[in-house]
């Protein structure tokens, strides 16, 4: 029998594979990526340092228990060749397409010469999955090929590049090899400010939502993830995306009268839409004029000197 190593995105994945009888050692890839800074020129290591030191920033973990995961999540990957099989196991979202470009970016730098490498890449949300599901999907798994590593490492160093209009290219390469990628290319875009008033996609998502009428938090989460073509954003960093609407020095949220915010958010934690946030979401103000951005995606920071936006309509990233 071969000695296998299963990388996939998260724990409930691992948990559902080990139900399924799918045989190796399980690794969960984890990080956010998505979310928070992915810089240019850093080895796998310095990266989770910067990654670990963002997550405990979120207050997502503890340094401590952060760091260790990184390490022993690295050292694992770096023992590939202890293996005589690698097989990733990932899906069509955003969060996956990101995990899927890093980690085979790093095995077009660390060739694979006596491993044998796989993937299964589908459009169904792993950690939804029974176990019957889950141990139906080897059938879709095909060997990776240079094309894979090529556009991989091609669409990684995009991404981290502090310039988004190589991210933008993307769009007028040939992605087949990765036939999910185009869409989380243009999600990601996606979560760029609007060029019409200066809220991501998400951010526009649960205004919208809120104005509606649901003020019940959690559902506008479920019905912000209901909006999704491929659901991507946990909980977590929906939470964060609340937090900057309802805290800022103009506020485009208020919380119900009684209630203190909190990350995550109780049950019973109501919203409603400020008079700001209504006149924001209708286009007459513009949010970046309102509140000071300091954001990272991927490896471009978002600060009053350094703004982009995106036109949806015409599908253009802009520089302001």
């Amino acid at each position: 029998m071969k000695n296998i190593l299963n990388i996939t995105n998260g724990d409930s994945a691992v948990d559902i594979m080990q139900k399924a009888g799918i045989v190796g050692v399980f690794l969960p890839w984890r990080d956010v990526l998505h979310d928070g800074p992915v810089p240019e020129g850093l080895s796998l290591e310095e990266l989770s340092e910067v990654r670990t030191q963002f997550i405990v920033d979120c207050a997502w973990g503890t340094f401590d228990n952060i760091s260790a995961s990184f390490i022993e999540r690295d050292d694992t990957l770096k023992s590939f060749e202890s293996y005589d099989k690698v097989i990733l196991w990932f899906e069509h979202d955003l969060y996956d397409q990101l995990q899927i470009i890093q980690i085979l970016d790093w095995f077009a730098q660390n060739p694979a010469d006596n491993t044998e490498l796989s993937i299964i890449c589908v459009d169904q949300y792993l950690g939804m999955l029974s176990p019957d599901e889950m141990a139906d999907l080897p059938k879709y798994e095909e060997p990776i090929t240079e094309d894979h590593l090529a556009l991989s490492s091609k669409a990684w160093a995009a991404f981290r590049s502090t310039n988004p209009e190589d991210w933008f290219a993307l769009l007028s390469t040939d992605t087949s090899a990765l036939p999910f990628l185009e869409g989380a290319i243009i999600r990601q875009l996606e979560e760029y400010p609007s060029c019409r008033n200066g809220l991501s996609r998400t951010a526009e998502q649960a205004l919208k939502i809120i104005a509606d009428g649901e003020t019940k938090l959690w559902k506008v989460f479920a019905d912000s993830q209901a909006a999704e073509d491929r659901m991507f954003m946990g909980d977590s960093s929906f939470w964060i995306i609340i937090e900057e609407l309802l805290v800022a020095k103009t506020p485009l949220l208020k919380l119900a009268a009684g209630m203190a915010w909190e990350r995550p958010p109780s049950p019973d934690h109501e919203l409603t839409i400020t008079s700001m946030g209504e006149a924001v979401l209708a286009g007459e103000k513009h949010w970046l004029e309102l509140a000071e951005i300091n954001r990272w995606i991927g490896g471009t920071h978002l600060i009053p000197n350094n703004q982009w936006c995106w036109d949806s309509v015409n599908r253009s990233l802009i520089k302001k």
